[in-house]
């Protein structure tokens, strides 16, 4: 082959590749369909939003391929020992997470994997130095499994719990913004629409929901009804119930928010004396057990030395 033959198959190679890139970095800076759609769309992005800060975005790859049926007979397999598919339908919605029961088996299953994998990988150091303890070894990665799966429900129940606390918190400032918003003359959907286009958070996720549901033909107070039997929060079903009589009855709705919010704070501030008395025993503690004896030593100590010596 020539210079000038080998010089110009270089040289189209290369335009060939800077072309690509060239395209391809155009694909790139062009706007996706639903950044486009999406703000003609405002009762739609509020309530997905905190699902799917929740829920990492999953996408197919080799390793689901290839280990993917044997999960799934994992979990399967979890789901028929373990039971409770409603009871973990239940937390997963108050959870906030957008899954269903069978990827939470799966991901239980991934979990005592791991467990397993950290407990077989202490019973190879163990047998290496005892060969005896292979029997063992074999139960302790037993174990490290139920434990995985049985710490990945524990970890769901403290996610609801710790979604369930944002909430509890955001209750009073949303429900305010909705008894101004109502008071101000607006309905109840207008003030809907106001409250989660200007707040974000938990509760205002779940009202987008309740927006979204409404805007699709559902009526308010079966909406807010819907909103009611789902949560696990009293204060949240009561706000829900209130509303729906409120739109039902026609009763006065601002008052109805106004007296909730003033409800939830003061068991707020009920809640938070009664820690605080707990946390005032607990630091007894301390001061009993450490600082005292540490006081008295220091005292006594001195005079003690000083007997020893005048001591004939």
């Amino acid at each position: 082959m020539s210079p000038a033959l080998a010089g110009a198959l270089l040289g189209l190679a290369l335009a060939l590749g800077l072309a690509l890139v060239a395209a391809r970095v155009r694909m790139m800076r062009r706007p996706q369909l639903e950044v486009r759609v999406l703000p003609y769309l405002r009762d739609l992005p509020a309530a997905p939003s905190g699902r799917r800060s929740a829920a990492p975005d999953l996408q197919p790859s080799v390793v689901t391929a290839v280990f993917g049926p044997s999960l799934t007979a994992a979990a399967r397999m979890v789901e028929r020992v373990l039971g409770g598919t409603a009871s973990v339908r239940r937390r997963l919605d108050r959870a906030g997470l957008d899954r269903s029961v069978h990827d939470f088996r799966v991901e239980q299953v991934l979990w005592g994997l791991g467990g397993f994998g950290v407990c077989a990988a202490y019973g190879l150091l163990r047998t290496l130095e005892r060969p005896s303890a292979a029997w063992s070894a074999l139960v302790i990665c037993a174990l490290g499994f139920v434990a995985g799966v049985l710490a990945r429900d524990t970890w769901l129940t403290s996610q609801v719990r710790a979604r369930e606390s944002a909430i509890v918190a955001e209750f009073p400032a949303v429900a305010e913004l909705l008894a101004l918003a109502v008071a101000a003359g607006e309905g109840p959907v207008a003030a809907l629409d106001r409250v989660v286009r200007r707040s974000g958070g938990e509760l205002s996720s779940e009202l987008g929901e309740v927006l979204a549901r409404v805007r699709t033909g559902v009526p308010v107070a079966a909406a807010f009804d819907d909103l009611a039997a789902r949560t696990g929060l009293p204060l949240v079903a009561r706000f829900a119930a209130g509303v729906a009589v409120a739109v039902e009855r026609g009763t006065p709705l601002a008052d109805v928010l106004h007296a909730q919010a003033a409800d939830v704070r003061e068991a707020g501030r009920r809640t938070l004396i009664e820690s605080a008395a707990r946390r005032e025993v607990l630091m007894m503690v301390p001061v009993v057990f450490l600082v005292l004896p540490t006081t008295v030593l220091f005292a006594f100590w001195p005079g003690l030395v000083g007997l020893q010596l005048t001591t004939p």
